[in-house]
């Protein structure tokens, strides 16, 4: 490792779990962004106070900038479509039947007088119509966000003649707490001569990246033939009903000189794992080595990615949260940071940030946190660490981990993968603090139940389990954990988690009556 920094830092824990920079939602959701500045913590030494208030008025800025003037798209919607029907519809898709809110096109624009880019929205489908003024202002600041995330390294574009075409995803937390997930396929748009590239973004509440992957194929393929293509095809998926785990929807689309086609989309029967590709990240890292991010992420500190490609730095930051499971990150997590907030890596507080590469110096300066680089020409992966990764697991569970993983087949991809991945990263949290509700205390019936903390971890053996046990307790993400299940009603528990952890005790009750 190159840089070693001995020094632990000691996280700032925030008692009320919504007070944060970013939130992470239930289910495999993860949030970049959240817009509630006041939630950024104050700091007192190191400078970073600075910083975190040029990032705050940075991103304040954003969100109070001058509205985008909106180009009207090339096909609008057609006409006779009434005020009642609209309602109609927005009621449908916050139903969750939608696939998506809405498609826009960010294009790259040059400034006058200068040969700088910036990117703008010149195709929105459909067009938000009907819409209260308050309604209208947080869209558009919305809007002005997705262009950010489009195009994070900037205004210093030139033309092409060639781009290879790439895919990633960021998510949004709104001011009222709602969350929607960018999906976003950059191209180089048809045309001779060199261009700039212009960016495909989906927003949805859904977070499925794998189905939008390839509903943006279908986008590209039309976008080749005119932009007007694009409409009918979103259209018609806009009309279908998002299928449920392992269900398939057909959308019909015709294409001129094709003809009509069926196009065929399915949803993983693993729901909670399909906005995850583990492909990516153990593509990137050594099983040895994923277990050492995964170790750092566990005890919630600071760690960043780095990579020259949107596309690996979006799956990989997913896929390090995704290990989390049945935890969620609480604290800021942005997959790709656009160059103008590059200062969030200076808060105090623990993140999960991807960086581009170019950018490289203005992270290493940063002491107590682990610079992970997935890139494909790196030397070692660790640029910066603090030196004890590889300690923080219990070392019998962390060879239990790496001899599940040894079991997946190298040509395994796809749910397959995700299947054997996750299997052996969630039996670790079975092992560890899977016995969590027999330590959840009822006084009366219909209130809620108390966790007895202290004789949860005591009841652990072996003490070296017991002694992470007692760090990972107080995490935010285990705190949020435990006080859902406070709030819940004594009774079975219902998920995969819940399942394993069936299945684990009756293992070592079978094993306990073959010994007697």
């Amino acid at each position: 490792m190159s840089e070693t920094v001995k020094k632990r830092r000691k996280g700032t824990r925030l008692t009320n779990p919504k007070n944060r920079w970013s939130e992470q939602p239930k289910g495999n959701i993860i949030t970049d962004v959240s817009e509630k500045h006041g939630a950024i913590p104050s700091v007192e030494d190191d400078g970073r106070q600075g910083a975190l208030k040029r990032f705050s008025a940075m991103w304040s800025s954003l969100r109070k900038g001058k509205r985008d003037r909106v180009k009207e798209p090339e096909l609008t919607e057609p006409p006779g479509l009434e005020a009642a029907e609209n309602t109609t519809r927005q009621h449908r898709y916050a139903s969750g039947q939608y696939f998506f809110e809405y498609l826009v096109v960010v294009s790259l624009k040059k400034a006058k007088d200068s040969n700088t880019y910036e990117p703008q929205i010149t195709y929105q489908f459909p067009k938000r119509d009907g819409m209260a003024r308050s309604q209208k202002e947080e869209e558009e600041k919305t809007l002005k966000a997705i262009t950010l995330f489009c195009f994070p390294e900037g205004i210093n574009w030139a033309p092409l003649t060639e781009y290879h075409s790439e895919t990633f995803s960021f998510v949004l937390t709104e001011i009222d707490g709602s969350r929607r997930n960018g999906y976003c396929r950059r191209l180089l748009p048809g045309g001779r001569g060199a261009r700039p590239p212009e960016a495909y973004c989906i927003i949805s509440t859904l977070a499925c990246f794998g189905l939008f992957s390839k509903i943006f194929d279908e986008v590209e393929k039309r976008r080749q033939i005119s932009m007007a293509m694009i409409y009918p095809f979103m259209q018609k998926l806009r009309e279908a009903q998002f299928p449920a785990p392992g269900n398939t929807v057909e959308i019909k689309s015709f294409i001129p000189e094709s003809g009509t086609e069926i196009i065929s989309l399915t949803r993983p029967l693993d729901s909670w794992l399909e906005h995850v590709n583990f492909a990516t990240l153990f593509g990137c890292l050594t099983d040895q080595q994923v277990l050492l991010v995964f170790a750092a992420a566990v005890l919630e500190r600071r760690i960043i990615f780095i990579a020259d490609e949107l596309g690996t730095l979006s799956q990989v930051i997913h896929a390090v949260a995704a290990l989390l499971y049945p935890f969620t990150w609480q604290h800021t997590f942005i997959s790709i940071v656009p160059e103008i907030l590059i200062d969030v890596v200076m808060a105090p507080t623990p993140y999960l940030l991807g960086v581009q590469k170019r950018l490289l110096d203005q992270v290493t300066d940063q002491s107590d946190l682990l610079v992970v680089d997935v890139s494909e020409d790196k030397k070692d992966p660790f640029i910066v660490s603090i030196g004890d990764e590889g300690s923080i697991l219990p070392p019998k569970l962390q060879a239990e981990i790496l001899v599940a993983l040894s079991k997946r087949q190298n040509a395994s991809v796809g749910e397959e993968l995700n299947r054997v991945v996750s299997e052996a990263f969630l039996q670790f949290f079975v092992k560890t603090v899977g016995h969590y509700a027999s330590y959840v205390k009822y006084a009366r019936a219909g209130e809620g139940g108390v966790f007895d903390k202290r004789s949860f971890y005591k009841a652990i053996e072996p003490k070296v389990t017991r002694h992470f046990v007692k760090k990972f307790i107080q995490t935010q993400m285990f705190d949020l954990f435990i006080q859902e299940v406070e709030q819940q009603q004594p009774g079975p528990q219902q998920g995969i988690f819940h399942k394993k952890i069936l299945e684990y005790q009756e293992k070592k009750k079978k094993e306990k009556t073959k010994k007697h």
